[in-house]
């Protein structure tokens, strides 16, 4: 890969800048000459009233603001390798999307600046280095600068890997914080669409996990029906079962769940009387896992993290068991005494103990020193809920 530094005075980098405030991204500039957002670009994550401030403050003051880097894609064309997020918050400012205090703490705009200072902002050059060679070494540099800063994260990497009409629509679905779907979508997924945590979700799904070679199978695709499709099978098959929307169903595996329950009919009354029972019970300490219980027609209570007996309780039935199968001659484990085997009188140690409920918790059984018994840990393990 073939480099050249040369300095690029803000007035000219930014002249004929586009941003599309729909999608959040700083398109052009150079008067038409530079992308600034190649599809293997993160989105603008800049516009928080902080990191494009400080762009702006440290430009104001005379600070460097670091290298840029172009590739070089044509004769007189280039794209932004790195250095988005910075040339995004300039033109944004010059086109007085937001403001910056002055030594006054009064926030100014742009074309509020008196002369002298619209001129220091506009003769500011900045140090730029063009990059010619393949698509391989350019991507892999774009990784390798990009490990600086704010980490680019998976998604963002195999946006770069596979750049590409796929990638470009489905950015453009996934990615987009205006989407009028995202509100809905934002109650069963964690993170933030501008980091790609959306569409990453969507694509796991999609793939059952392997999102590169599903990426690397789609990329020259000009559609994204099979990816939207299947995004909201799984949307519409949770919102249907599930009618109330609890805090806790945000990140869970949707996209295992659908594809392990969603051909078992349910009913979505009877499955909300469940859902409020559980998260009532006191019992209940993982609420997240109210829901995979369900589904699995409540059988795994591990799902749940259920209270367990607590140190003092385990003592204090272990003693009165222990002291009671001395005083017959038996095991202190009743399921060992009640058998005919070699442990059948066997005083067994604390350690080699555990406490269950006598009464299941999954049969209305509580957490509680009436419904605990100790008893060996084989018994114990292979009794389950009976």
């Amino acid at each position: 890969m073939e480099t050249f530094l040369k300095q690029i005075a803000v007035s000219d980098l930014c002249k004929g800048f586009v941003y599309n405030e729909l999608e959040g991204k700083g398109l052009f500039g150079l008067d038409g000459r530079l992308t600034i957002q190649p599809e293997y670009q993160r989105n603008y994550i800049y516009a928080d009233g902080k990191k494009d401030v400080a762009v702006i403050d440290s430009m104001m003051k005379g600070y460097p603001l670091g290298l840029i880097y172009f590739n070089k894609t044509g004769d007189d064309t280039y794209e932004v390798l790195d250095g988005q997020q910075r040339i995004t918050s300039i033109g944004r400012f010059l086109t007085n999307r937001f403001a910056v205090k002055d030594c006054n703490g009064m926030e100014q705009y742009f074309d509020g600046l008196n002369v002298e200072t619209q001129k220091r902002i506009l003769d500011t050059g900045l140090l730029v280095y063009e990059c010619s060679g393949t698509e391989t070494e350019i991507k892999e540099w774009f990784k390798t600068i990009n490990i600086a800063g704010v980490p680019l994260n998976n998604q963002e990497l195999l946006n770069a890997v596979y750049s590409g009409p796929f990638v470009t629509l489905a950015k453009q679905e996934f990615s987009n914080s205006r989407n009028s779907n995202v509100q809905k979508w934002s109650a069963y997924i964690n993170g933030a669409v501008n980091r790609q945590d959306y569409l990453e979700r969507a694509l796991d799904w999609v793939s059952r996990g392997n999102i590169s070679s599903y990426m690397s199978a789609h990329r020259q695709d000009l559609d994204i029906t099979e990816l939207k499709t299947y995004f909201n099978s799984v949307i519409d098959w949770v919102s249907a079962v599930f009618i109330d929307v609890e805090n806790e169903m945000r990140g869970l595996e949707w996209g295992r769940l659908y594809e392990r329950h969603h051909a078992t009919p349910y009913s979505p009354q009877k499955v909300s009387e469940r859902v409020n029972a559980l998260f009532s019970d006191p019992f209940v300490t993982n609420k997240r896992g109210v829901f995979e219980y369900i589904l699995g027609r409540e059988t795994d209570t591990k799902l749940l993290h259920i209270r367990v007996f607590d140190e003092p309780t385990k003592r204090t039935v272990y003693a009165r068991q222990t002291e009671k199968a001395k005083q017959e001659g038996v095991s202190n484990c009743p399921l060992c005494a009640a058998g005919d085997n070699a442990n059948k009188t066997k005083i067994w140690k604390l350690s080699e103990m555990d406490a269950d409920h006598v009464k299941a918790w999954s049969k209305d059984g509580a957490t509680s020193i009436e419904n605990c018994e100790m008893l060996c840990k084989t018994h114990n393990r292979a009794k389950g809920n009976a």
